[in-house]
């Protein structure tokens, strides 16, 4: 089983902190089972691979989508405080 991801930004910092949030370097995967996730400019594509059992597929796609849809979260927010700090400041 295989699924392609793939996620367009509106720039290539948002692209590249989401990317990162999903792409943990010290997390080793279970045998029969592969995520890769790469930025290319504004857009993340993320590739899973599954040669075990379809619940641990749908587990994975779901556990990724999860953890996307907190960086994407959590860029928002750090982006809101980010421009009220810099109005502050002015």
């Amino acid at each position: 089983m295989k699924a392609e991801i793939n996620l367009s930004y509106k720039n290539e910092r948002e692209a590249e902190a989401v990317a990162k949030a999903v792409s943990p370097d010290n997390v080793e995967v279970p045998s029969g089972l592969s995520v890769k996730t790469v930025r290319r400019k504004s857009r993340v594509f993320t590739t899973v691979k599954c040669q075990t059992r379809l619940p641990t597929f749908i587990a994975t796609l779901d556990d990724l989508l999860s953890c996307i849809s907190v960086a994407e979260k959590a860029y928002s927010v750090a982006k809101e405080f980010e421009m009220h700090r810099s109005g502050l400041e002015s």
